[in-house]
């Protein structure tokens, strides 16, 4: 008879606690680490990890999986990337809680703000519930191969308390306060992480209709906020456009904090327009940590960036009327119509922009445009823009771009950097990559799922900054990505290789890790197509216990669940 049901031997561990890696076993029992050191009993099942690290799972905070939670057990990309955990709700989007006759605008909601097909999210959906306690049950009778954690969307809590009054962006009352601070009680009684808000104009229907939070008033966000401290948990997870006044916003998103004495995470990325901004920003919330409040920014370890090709769901030329007549096309013969004078010479006398409404369009740029290449370089030099290469032919960047479109068939990704890509290079996420303050994140697993796909950063991060460039030792990117954001969330139950804590684990080749050229996958509800790519060096990631992933593949084993809370 075994001694344990898996036993991970001869591995090199990185705990997740940033101390120094260690030659040790580790040793699970009952979905919990029994022993990490030399086991000297036998397991039901046994990996031979040597010459391979062995880390906690990792726990990723800033996720849009509230729809593909409901229909698949298998949370691809972030699963594949060694991620065990996930906390969704974020930029104050979702689906709970809903009245019937709202349905469809949380569906829009969602489908402009995170770019998911309202076809492939109206398949999908079963829709069980009404209100979030109710969402969570439905979560909760459904396995997967991730655990799963949901915030309360400040969006969808608006439209069910004001319905038209939240969309016309009014001005709550009272009364409208009183009933957002009970839902968000009784949302983090029943176990909701926290609750999610967003300010920024980057977040609007594919109409161009604002988010309905974006001018969300100081006394209902502290009315939310306030509903976590009546519940006794509870984090605010803020996304901002930090205009006009950052300054001002800070103080408020501190103010809030202070009051309710809930703690607060915040997206912190660099505008082109305003590239020194962030700096403002990530001091005042030094501060507020000097001074004993809880407000962390959460950055992206590379640029946010969108992949444009005509297999995706936008190019650069979307928009344009002539591109709109050709765009049904399947694309091969999309192809060999642009490669006609006349449809390219119509193409290219057009506004880009006329007819394409997706709200990151308008921060979209010719000299932030390049080749994705293969492998993928996201840190591509200026003089390799297409702005660049136009100047140096004596073309339009409009020309290059359309003729890079084509090559390969219109297979390849044109690679553009939306954030934290000012200076052309990667010095703002490695100044922040340097503050303990700082959480990494924003890969947005599950969301803009034909545009984006930086669902694995925690790999760029572990290969970009540690083993290829030996900017940061592993044990501290390693903590980065697990200790380090389970904590945030309060999910103190794991993170850590220690006895005692869940058994979410990562086995890693550390030579192979790495992410594939990406590419379309027609694998969504409704036929709906998805950004993936093949994903190596993940050896073996478990979960509770049980191995899901064994090189970078599903093992059918889907031990994830619901958390409820914050975990002791």
């Amino acid at each position: 008879m075994s001694d344990y049901d898996l036993v991970i031997r001869g591995g090199t561990v990185v705990d997740g606690t940033g101390a120094a890696p260690i030659a040790a076993d580790v040793a699970i029992k009952g979905g919990k680490i029994a022993l990490v050191g030399t086991v000297p009993g036998t397991g039901r099942e046994e990996i031979d990890a040597t010459g391979k690290l062995v880390t906690p799972g990792f726990v990723d905070i800033h996720t849009h999986y509230d729809a593909q939670a409901v229909w698949d057990p298998h949370l691809a990309p972030s699963a594949q990337h060694g991620v065990t955990t996930v906390v969704m709700g974020n930029c104050g989007v979702g689906f709970a809680p809903c009245k019937p006759a709202d349905r469809d605008r949380l569906i829009e909601l969602m489908e402009g703000v995170e770019d998911i097909p309202g076809a492939v999210m109206n398949e999908g959906l079963k829709w069980e519930w009404e209100s979030f306690p109710e969402y969570l049950d439905a979560l909760d009778r459904r396995a997967r191969d991730v655990d799963v954690c949901a915030l309360l969307p400040h969006a969808a809590v608006r439209v069910f308390v004001m319905g038209d009054r939240a969309i016309a962006l009014e001005n709550a009352n009272q009364g409208d306060i009183a009933q957002m601070r009970e839902i968000a009680r009784e949302a983090v009684k029943a176990g909701a992480f926290g609750f999610s808000t967003s300010r920024t104009i980057s977040h609007k229907t594919l109409k161009g209709d604002h988010t309905p939070t974006y001018q969300a008033q100081e006394d209902e966000l502290t009315g939310i906020a306030l509903g976590m401290k009546d519940a006794g948990a509870g984090m605010i997870e803020f996304v901002s456009e930090w205009a006009p006044d950052h300054n001002a916003e800070f103080s408020m998103l501190r103010r809030i904090s202070e009051t309710s004495g809930r703690p607060a995470v915040f997206t912190l990325n660099q505008r082109n327009a305003r590239p020194e901004v962030w700096r403002e920003i990530l001091a005042h919330a030094d501060k507020a940590a000097d001074d004993g409040v809880s407000i962390r920014p959460v950055f992206g370890p590379r640029a946010t960036g969108a992949l444009l090709g005509l297999s995706g769901s936008q190019n650069p030329f979307s928009g344009t009327r002539t591109y709109q007549t050709i765009a049904h096309l399947p694309l091969a013969e999309r192809v060999a119509a642009m490669r006609d004078p006349a449809i390219r010479a119509a193409i290219l006398s057009e506004d880009p922009k006329e007819f394409n409404k997706f709200p990151l369009f308008h921060r979209l740029a010719w000299n932030l445009m390049f080749r994705l290449g293969t492998p993928a370089n996201y840190e591509p030099k200026a003089e390799d823009s297409f702005a660049a290469i136009a100047e140096r032919e004596g073309r339009t960047p409009q020309e290059v771009t359309y003729d890079v479109l084509l090559e390969s068939e219109g297979m390849d990704f044109i690679y553009t950097t939306i954030s934290s890509y000012a200076y052309g290079d990667l010095r703002m996420p490695e100044q922040l990559l340097a503050n303990r303050n700082c959480i990494m994140g924003l890969g947005d697993g599950g969301a803009h799922v034909a545009f984006i796909l930086d669902a694995g950063f925690q790999t760029f991060m572990l290969t970009h900054w540690g083993r290829d460039t030996g900017k940061f030792p592993v044990e501290e990117l390693i903590r980065r990505t697990t200790s380090d954001t389970a904590a945030a969330a309060g999910l103190h139950d794991r993170g850590v290789l220690k006895a005692g804590l869940k058994a979410d684990v990562n086995v890693i080749d550390w030579a192979k890790l790495g992410a594939g050229k990406p590419y379309i996958t027609h694998d969504l509800p409704a036929g709906g197509k998805r950004l993936m790519q093949e994903v190596t060096g993940y050896d073996a990631t478990i979960v509770s216990g049980q191995v899901t992933y064994r090189q970078g593949k599903p093992t059918g084993m889907l031990p994830g669940k619901l958390v409820r809370g914050p975990q002791a």
